[in-house]
């Protein structure tokens, strides 16, 4: 899964945004063992401290635990996981609401196009949530 990332940010940084979202989406399970960072460097094709950099920061948070002889394990924490999820749902709505501004669109156009997008990307029509 070697990406591309954004010059404008540091590699760790969008490491770290990588990893949450994979965390608050289920890909990896509460409780479970992280890959080591050796693999995640070979997945990201990124240096291995570039990869530990994104882990302690994910530790900090709370979102990571290590335990010394067993690895990295992703936080049983319910409460943290929902808040996390809504954090990274706000920051991307931001990121959409800039980006529809510096086009011209006001708020309602912004909300239409919000629900026409979210319905089709859903595969549900009107006649469909009848």
């Amino acid at each position: 899964m070697t990406g591309s990332f954004d010059a404008d940010r540091p590699i760790y940084q969008q490491l770290a945004h990588r990893f949450r979202e994979r965390i608050v989406t289920g890909y990896w399970q509460p409780g479970e063992r992280m890959a080591s960072v050796r693999e995640l460097a070979l997945e990201y094709g990124v240096n291995p401290n570039t990869v530990q950099r994104a882990l302690a920061e994910l530790e900090r948070e709370g979102l990571a635990i290590a335990e010394r002889t067993s690895g990295r394990f992703i936080t049983e924490d319910e409460q943290l996981l929902r808040t996390t999820k809504r954090q990274l749902a706000e920051e991307a709505t931001r990121e959409w609401a800039g980006r529809l501004r510096a086009l011209g669109l006001d708020q309602a156009e912004g909300a239409r196009l919000a629900t026409a997008v979210w319905t089709d990307g859903h595969g549900q029509t009107k006649e469909n949530n009848a």
